[in-house]
């Protein structure tokens, strides 16, 4: 779950630069004094250890400066990019990752709301070291060609994903309309990996949509929590009061997340105001509770959520309060288990750092994290009920409202 609130760059990543710049300034006549690197760059206030010998890393640069075979093609740039992700790596948290400037600007538009781009519509993450498919976009090429939530991606045009980072796994899948990417996939029903050939187009992705169905019920489809979701909600929510609708599947499957501020803001129009959405827990131990706004309008309306492996962060945010508060049930799959809070931290040269910074409970102090929510009533979404355009979920959702 990504926070919109910007913070101050991390005084580690401060730090870094600073040992960049003394170290150029010290060069490679001899290996820098550790007690030199414990009084320049400790701050014990910080609870960190008593000593960091620093001088390791710069030993290491020297012997790459002298040793390494084509050491004039140094990338010093490269260099501290290299060390930061390695930060990250080393913290064992799959979202906490280091994106360079071009990786940002490509993250930024990705939860911003813009419904057009090319490539094959899915949204991916690395879940225990494996790359896979979080949602495949309904429509899209990946979704027409049968991809499903929960895939594992060994290889992307032959080569192993093994180790490689989200946005790098984003950057090879995407493209030009009109080429291809194939994709090796495993899943449990798969005896042995199989390969989707997929074309690229240009993919147009909605944000949220809405039908009448029989007996005043309205059928509201999210498909992210972009920036925009807010606004083009509540014009859906003015048609369905003009339609007299009485009653609301709100489907969320296959929707991966967004903004966890959007989460709360779709939440208060179900939800009384200062009912409890989500808590945030903190390392600390702080909690931080985001309430109900109180939108009053769909506050008495029954409500039966949608769920599936694709569900994930903000879908899974909003499909636990209106259960723990409403009462709502939840019809479908477990979702995927995205249950902590990220905030984007911005450096002055384009790149970030993309952080966990809390973990997310329900408002009855369930944690999704890891096994994601259960529904109230599991259906299972077959292979053949796809082919067939059948959907036994919606089914269940629509009578259970009947």
């Amino acid at each position: 779950m990504l926070s919109k609130k910007q913070f101050k760059i991390p005084i580690i990543v401060v730090l870094i630069a600073i040992i960049f710049i003394v170290g150029f300034f010290i060069g490679k006549s001899s290996v820098p004094n550790p007690a030199l690197h414990d009084r320049m760059f400790f701050n014990k206030d910080l609870g960190k250890p008593d000593s960091i010998d620093f001088s390791l890393f710069w030993q290491a640069l020297r012997e790459l400066e002298e040793k390494f075979v084509e050491s004039d093609k140094i990338d010093y740039q490269e260099l501290l990019y290299g060390a930061i992700s390695g930060m990250t790596e080393s913290l064992g948290d799959d979202y906490t990752i280091f994106m360079k400037p071009e990786k940002t600007d490509s993250f930024i538009e990705s939860v911003s709301g813009n419904e057009n781009f090319e490539g094959v519509g899915m949204e991916i993450a690395i879940k225990e070291k494996i790359l896979t498919i979080v949602a495949p976009l309904e429509g899209t090429p990946a979704y027409q060609a049968g991809l499903k939530s929960g895939d594992k991606i060994l290889e992307i045009d032959g080569e192993s994903t093994e180790g490689l980072l989200i946005e790098e796994a984003v950057s090879k899948i995407r493209g030009e309309k009109g080429t291809s990417v194939v994709l090796t996939i495993i899943r449990p029903n798969l005896d042995s990996p199989k390969e989707f050939s997929i074309i690229r187009d240009t993919i147009n992705v909605p944000v949220v949509r809405w039908e009448p169905k029989e007996n005043n019920i309205g059928y509201v489809k999210i498909y992210r929590f972009a920036g925009n979701l807010p606004s083009k909600f509540e014009d859906i929510v003015s048609e369905m009061l003009n339609n007299d609708v009485k009653k609301i599947v709100l489907d969320l499957r296959n929707n991966p997340g967004g903004y966890l501020e959007v989460s709360q803001e779709i939440a208060s129009w179900f939800l009384p105001k200062g009912e409890l959405v989500l808590k945030e827990e903190f390392k600390d131990g702080a909690i931080n509770e985001y309430k109900s706004k109180g939108y009053k309008h769909l506050q008495d309306l029954p409500v039966v959520v949608l769920i599936n492996k694709g569900s994930a962060s903000a879908s899974e945010i909003l499909a636990g309060a209106l259960r723990d508060i409403k009462s709502s049930q939840l019809v479908g799959e477990q979702t995927f288990g995205k249950g902590s809070v990220q905030t984007l931290e911005n450096f002055r040269d384009g790149s970030s750092l993309k952080i966990t910074i809390a973990k997310w409970l329900t408002p009855s102090g369930i944690s999704i994290a890891d096994d994601g929510l259960k529904p109230d009533i599991e259906i299972e979404l077959t292979q053949e009920d796809f082919d067939n355009n059948k959907d036994p979920q919606l089914e269940k959702a629509l009578e259970l409202l009947k």
